[in-house]
């Protein structure tokens, strides 16, 4: 037995699928911006520590994609694809990341942190790069800041597994990182710090070695802070008295001794 709709009751059903139909349409088109109608009217670039840090700069970031035909300023912004400005900021060495949003209004946010140089290396056999904080390699630019320099018998191994915790280890403490200049590797794989107040070198002898790089760290903080206290009190007991520019070389690599050589009149 068939049931039978009266034709008004069907239409008003049919009213009420399409009334629905459209508010959904239309509460959709209301939240989502009209991104065919609308363009790129402002990019803003935002780099953390640009001041300190300083590999890169907003000139720089724009120039990457403008090369790259990414760009977005008075662009569509249904062609701004924020997630391949990302992946191609992400590329350049001096980046450890970049986020790119975009708004209603046509307005185009990227934010961008770097790599923190730790250490320069100018190795004898002519690598010239910078080791950031998680001990990688970064390539040589135009950057100058007050870092620690590290020259002499440096291989890159050498320079990722030992020179930068021996670097961490100084610029943990402040007095040390302010009096230390520069590391020198000699032949041989010992180490010789120059400070920057007195006319000497601090011979401090070849690092402890180990197989685990956490090891590493472990052993040259305890190797550090062993000799490094040494020193601070001859400084204050005895440089103090003596002159800060009586000795060429101040030799730790000894324990429970410092050997000092009188600096030739």
């Amino acid at each position: 037995m068939k049931i039978r709709i009266p034709w008004k009751k069907t239409l008003l059903i049919l009213a009420d699928i399409v009334l629905a139909a459209y508010l959904v349409l239309a509460v959709t088109a209301f939240n989502k911006p009209d991104e065919t109608a609308s363009v790129c009217t402002k990019v803003s670039i935002n780099i953390a520590d640009e001041a300190t840090n300083g590999f890169i700069n907003s000139r720089e970031i724009k120039k990457r994609l403008e090369t790259s035909h990414l760009y977005p300023l008075e662009k569509p912004m249904r062609y701004v694809d924020a997630r391949k400005i990302e992946e191609t900021l992400k590329t350049s060495p001096f980046v450890k990341s970049a986020e790119c949003f975009k708004t209603q209004d046509g307005h185009v946010s990227i934010s961008i942190t770097q790599r923190l140089p730790l250490v320069r290396i100018k190795s004898q056999n002519g690598d010239d790069y910078y080791l950031d904080d998680n001990d990688c390699i970064m390539p040589n630019s135009h950057y100058t800041s007050d870092l620690i320099i590290a020259t002499g018998n440096i291989s890159r191994a050498f320079a990722m597994n030992y020179i930068s915790p021996l670097s961490k280890s100084l610029m943990q403490n402040e007095f040390w990182s302010n009096q230390i200049e520069q590391i020198n590797v000699l032949e041989d794989r010992s180490i010789e710090l120059i400070p920057r107040v007195g006319n000497h070198v601090i011979l401090l002898g070849p690092l402890p070695e180990a197989k685990l790089k956490s090891e590493i760290s472990r052993k040259i903080d305890e190797f550090l802070a062993r000799k490094l206290n040494r020193l601070e009190d001859f400084y204050r007991y005895g440089l103090s008295q003596a002159g800060w520019n009586k000795y060429s070389c101040i030799n730790l690599e000894f324990d429970n001794q410092i050997i000092c050589k009188k600096r030739q009149k």
